[in-house]
């Protein structure tokens, strides 16, 4: 039996767990634009439409989103990788790399090539967790990019699913 007294770590576990990848994006009191790499999201209710996202609480993103009160939800396309990974470490000038234009709605910047679909968020509650803020986040407007083919992420590696003749025909038209 496992002596669940130790501490346990989850990462094991959640890679087991692929998920689509998004970035949190959010403009500070001054102007500054944030973002971060987040796996963890999920919808919460339709009605109000609303988000959870987790955000890391040392984070300047998180910060950020919670004195504006205010994000923004890029869902990744499958040739984002590299969007990614320049938002999941510490790149400095990482909006300088990428093509964006500022939320008219208050959240923050829309990664325009990287995204497929973009949702424009005011934060409803906070919650802090041990090392993370939860975020409950209501969506104030969607914006269809592309074609929703979303970049995964599990077992530690980035992929897509295949598109296969028989998935073709389950496909919901996502593009306004």
């Amino acid at each position: 039996m496992p002596d669940f007294e130790q501490a346990v770590d989850i990462r094991r576990l959640m890679a087991g767990f692929p998920t689509g990848v998004s970035i949190v994006t959010a403009t500070d009191a001054d102007g500054v634009q944030r973002g971060m790499t987040c796996t963890s999201l999920c919808s919460v209710t339709l009605r109000p439409p609303t988000l959870l996202v987790c955000l890391r609480r040392d984070s300047p993103t998180r910060q950020a989103v919670c004195a504006v009160r205010g994000l923004t939800v890029n869902l990744l396309h499958d040739r984002a990788r590299s969007v990614a990974e320049m938002f999941g470490a510490a790149v400095p000038d990482r909006f300088e790399r990428v093509p964006w234009t500022q939320s008219e709605r208050g959240g923050g910047a829309h990664l325009i090539d990287a995204a497929h679909t973009i949702a424009d968020c005011a934060v409803a509650q906070a919650q802090d967790v041990g090392d993370h803020t939860v975020v409950m986040a209501e969506v104030v407007a969607l914006h269809h990019m592309r074609e929703p083919v979303p970049l995964l992420y599990g077992m530690r590696r980035y992929g897509a699913w295949e598109d296969t003749a028989e998935d073709s025909l389950l496909r919901y038209d996502f593009i306004s």
